[in-house]
């Protein structure tokens, strides 16, 4: 049985969302050609310990930095490192905070300057199919709905969704039930109900759907190299219309990304 939060807990849930938004959109002003993925690390965590709250992700069974910073090929937990971004590439950064006991965890994925037409097809696209994963998730519906929503999307514009990895319930936890696969049927899965807090996360790659675990056992990489592109909000899922706690506007409308 999962067990909705209650109006409480989601507010202290909203206050990691809109905190994990805003370290997302300082971590978006300073990706740019020259910059090291590592960098990026520093700054989320910077900001998130100046509002006081922990980088959940630092530690956490064992992974060594405050975000996950995966470039181009990495589909999830790449490692903050020396690698200098360069033009053209992409890079989501995924990032968790801990703050009043609740969790919070949201991804983008950055353009680094110019990026090619293709590409930006793959982020536009990824980022809409998380718009209609959302759209989705109302009560009375269940889980298949949302993976439909997403994996329909993508594959009409001949990308692959990831099957290995898959969103999830969020609160005292990082990771709780109920797990949202990016694929499904229609009317089968959990059913949702008002109240349940839901990271979705539609992970979409340019080519295979097929991928690979990193000998770091950590960076999950497409099998075939071609880009992967990444994006996650936290939701609650209410009756009629899904409430969004996290946000890009901070990005997007403050200016970070230009479109």
């Amino acid at each position: 049985m999962i067990k909705p939060k209650t109006e409480e807990e989601i507010e202290l849930l909203r206050e990691n969302a809109i905190l994990v938004s805003k370290t997302l959109a300082e971590v978006g002003k300073v990706v740019a050609p020259g910059v090291t993925t590592k960098k990026l690390s520093e700054v989320a965590e910077t900001f998130i310990r100046d509002n006081g709250a922990i980088p959940s992700f630092l530690g956490f069974e064992g992974f060594p930095a405050a975000i996950c910073a995966s470039v181009n090929d990495v589909v999830v937990h790449g490692f903050p490192s020396g690698y200098v971004l360069k033009e053209g590439d992409i890079v989501s950064a995924d990032i968790g905070t801990l703050y009043k006991g609740y969790n919070g965890d949201s991804c983008y994925t950055f353009p680094v300057g110019e990026v090619s037409a293709e590409t930006r097809k793959l982020l536009d696209v990824t980022k809409e199919s998380l718009y209609r994963g959302i759209a989705a998730a109302v009560a009375g519906a269940r889980i298949g709905d949302i993976g439909y929503a997403v994996q329909s999307y993508a594959e009409h514009f001949g990308f692959s969704v990831v099957r290995e990895l898959e969103g999830h319930g969020i609160g005292r936890e990082m990771h709780e039930n109920p797990g949202v696969p990016n694929y499904g049927r229609p009317g089968r899965g959990t059913h949702l109900v008002d109240g349940m807090v839901l990271c979705i996360e539609p992970m979409i790659n340019a080519g295979g759907k097929a991928v690979y675990l990193d000998r770091n056992g950590w960076a999950v990489h497409t099998a075939d190299h071609k880009n992967s592109a990444h994006y996650e909000l936290t939701i609650v899922v209410r009756k009629g219309r899904a409430e969004q706690l996290s946000t890009f506007d901070f990005i997007e409308k403050d200016g970070t990304i230009k479109f």
